[in-house]
């Protein structure tokens, strides 16, 4: 069993800025883990989280993979960027935080470079000036205001992910049942060639937790 990242270094102070990990982070590492065998055999060698937070889940990634991989993070929230960055060195993961939203100013240089892409988007359905404000605030709510039906920030990504992605990159969604699970991955196969499916999923509480893996849909 992979030790959940240590996050001792992170106050109280720290989580009235910054998402503390709940169950829809340890839902993603579990599905990660149980993925570990085939990420390690993939040799991945850029590893991107949209949306860091604490940076348990890409200090988590780096505990699977070791140091050959480069760890990119972005967050709209400086305060979740450092730390991030504090987490990595808490764990002995080194991690390359940018801030911006979604890809951000890294886009064109991931084009078809990323190999294991994550996001645990705000999912949960807002007002969407609630949402949209929470994104230029910068701050905590950006991390679970979603906007309608919760997929606004998810919406745009998914769009982004096929130019991200390397041949045999793997990208994982975290969503609940509201979000249209079957919707997503259809959307994603006839839209972009990419097939999806549940990796995991859970109740935790009144949610219902997916992690959703989506791979190039290669046909003969």
């Amino acid at each position: 069993m992979i030790p959940t990242p240590d996050l001792s270094h992170l106050k109280r102070e720290d989580y009235l800025h910054v998402y503390e990990p709940a169950e829809d982070t340890f839902i993603l590492l579990d599905a990660l883990e149980e993925d570990a065998d085939q990420l390690r055999a993939s040799h991945p060698k850029i590893c991107l989280e949209i949306g860091s937070g604490s940076g348990c889940v890409s200090a988590f990634t780096g505990t699977i993979l070791g140091p050959s991989s480069l760890y990119l993070t972005t967050d709209i929230n400086p305060h979740a960027c450092r730390s991030t960055k504090a987490t990595g060195a808490q764990n002995r993961v080194s991690i390359e935080p940018v801030l911006g939203s979604l890809v951000g100013p890294l886009r064109q240089r991931l084009k078809h470079s990323v190999d294991i892409l994550l996001f645990n988007p705000p999912y949960v359905p807002t007002d969407s000036d609630e949402a949209d404000i929470a994104q230029q605030d910068g701050d905590i709510a950006g991390a679970w205001a979603g906007g309608r039906d919760g997929m606004a920030l998810t919406d745009s990504l998914l769009d982004q992910v096929k130019d991200l992605l390397s041949p045999q990159g793997r990208f994982y969604l975290v969503a609940v049942k509201q979000n249209d699970i079957e919707g997503i991955c259809c959307r994603m196969l006839e839209r972009y060639n990419l097939y999806g499916e549940v990796a995991l999923q859970r109740r935790a509480g009144r949610e219902h937790l997916y992690v959703l893996r989506f791979l190039r849909h290669h046909t003969c």
